[in-house]
């Protein structure tokens, strides 16, 4: 199950863990301009992790989804 909220400068995904345990913990993505953070709350330290993608770093990402193992460079295509 996931929620996706519409903010002024942001758009925030939550990604909630469902069916059969071990379960993880809500995955907070959230979309500006010009980076992504995700954050996931850790109980066993009680701490919020939390890492930043790039815009680039994140167009690899989902590119990477789709493609078989290997090493990829993706171009950027302009106009």
């Amino acid at each position: 199950m996931f929620s996706i909220e519409h903010g002024f400068d942001s758009t925030v995904v939550t990604l909630v863990d469902e069916g059969k345990g071990p379960l993880q913990e809500d995955v907070i993505v959230i979309g500006f301009e010009e980076c992504i953070p995700v954050e996931q709350y850790d109980p066993r330290t009680d701490q919020m992790n939390k890492i930043t993608f790039s815009m680039s770093q994140m167009r690899d990402l989902a590119a990477s989804l789709s493609l078989p193992e290997g090493v990829y460079s993706r171009e950027e295509k302009t106009g």
